[in-house]
């Protein structure tokens, strides 16, 4: 199951994707990288691992004045029909 966690604050915002095993990386990376190119502005990503084992796919927008960062991990969420982010 790929677990969402957001954090925003002023001209800052952060998506972390946690998952696990090669199918749900895949759709994760193959998400990301598809709605990341549909937008001028470009994120820092890097990848993690959480104490559970699970990887952790990190996006964060720095300086985003005008917001559009939200728009973006929205498109995300929405294709990998994941409803709620923590």
């Amino acid at each position: 199951m790929i677990d969402a966690q957001c954090r925003s604050e002023e001209k800052y915002s952060k998506l972390a994707l946690a998952y696990e095993g090669e199918e749900e990386k895949k759709r994760v990376h193959d998400c990301v990288q598809t709605v990341i190119a549909q937008n001028k502005i470009q994120p820092e990503t890097y990848i993690s691992c959480s104490s559970s084992g699970k990887e952790i796919l990190v996006i964060e927008y720095h300086e985003d004045l005008d917001r559009e960062a939200g728009d973006i991990f929205e498109k995300m969420l929405k294709s990998l029909e994941l409803s709620n982010c923590d």
